[in-house]
């Protein structure tokens, strides 16, 4: 089984004043998907509008990367905040990119949850019902980018329930669970070196799977795959995928 369409998403716009994270400009033209930051987890709103300009530049389709309120942890600290609060959360951080990408004459078209937000909404169906209702509601409609699990069909049938169009996602740089879930990052190896990030990124698009940490065998529907900004090889990362995805016309 190959995939038969499939792009190259990355977050970004994650820098935040002095502290620069990722050499954006290396990075866009190789993409099709930009996750920006909308500040909670980082990003200010020079660096955003900066990554949305970018991108407008390069066709990149503009994606809203929101988080649970969390600068200090970088979003990777879970938090429990109410249904309302979450709601309201999704919809400030998505109407913040929307309003600067047209302040510029694009705009939005998806939404994914960063770090602790994603994870927490992908073993937790109350939580992704939460994101899924955000989303449905927002002024205009977007997509909801989500992970691609053994548990797909059941939030495809989430999201067909409310009206909601999902992009399935797979990463290229993290290790799975036998679960189809990200190993925490806080465990031994589970972020890929490129090496890895490779050779997941090619069992992925020529044979359709991924193999977890254990090697069971994960085939999962994807539309997009992504390779974190802030990864040490993410501009190299981004450049060979995109090889691989250009020689088999994904």
């Amino acid at each position: 089984m190959t995939a038969t369409s499939i792009d190259l998403n990355c977050d970004l716009g994650e820098s935040f004043g002095a502290w620069q994270v990722t050499d954006e400009q290396a990075v866009v033209p190789f993409i099709d998907r930009a996750n920006v930051a909308c500040g909670f987890h980082a990003g200010d709103p020079t660096t955003i509008l900066k990554t949305l300009t970018l991108a407008k530049e390069h066709n990149v389709a503009i994606g809203a990367h929101p988080s649970y309120p969390d600068i200090a942890g970088f979003g990777r600290r879970s938090m429990n905040i109410s249904d309302a609060d979450l709601h309201a959360l999704i919809l400030y951080q998505a109407s913040a990119i929307d309003g600067l990408a047209q302040s510029i004459g694009c705009s939005m078209s998806y939404i994914k949850p960063h770090g602790a937000l994603y994870n927490d909404m992908m073993k937790d169906d109350e939580i992704l019902n939460s994101v899924m209702q955000a989303t449905q509601s927002f002024h205009s409609d977007v997509a909801l980018m989500l992970q691609a699990t053994n548990q797909w069909q059941s939030h495809q049938e989430m999201a067909d329930a409310l009206g909601v169009a999902v992009l399935f996602e797979a990463f290229a740089d993290r290790a799975y669970t036998d679960e189809g879930l990200l190993v925490p990052r806080n465990q031994p190896n589970a972020v890929h070196d490129h090496a890895g990030m490779l050779k997941q990124a090619q069992d992925l698009i020529q044979e359709g799977y991924i193999r977890s940490v254990s090697g069971k065998v994960l085939t999962l529907k994807v539309d997009t795959l992504c390779v974190h900004g802030d990864s040490p090889d993410a501009i190299e990362g981004v450049k060979a995928i995109r090889a691989l995805l250009s020689k088999h016309a994904l």
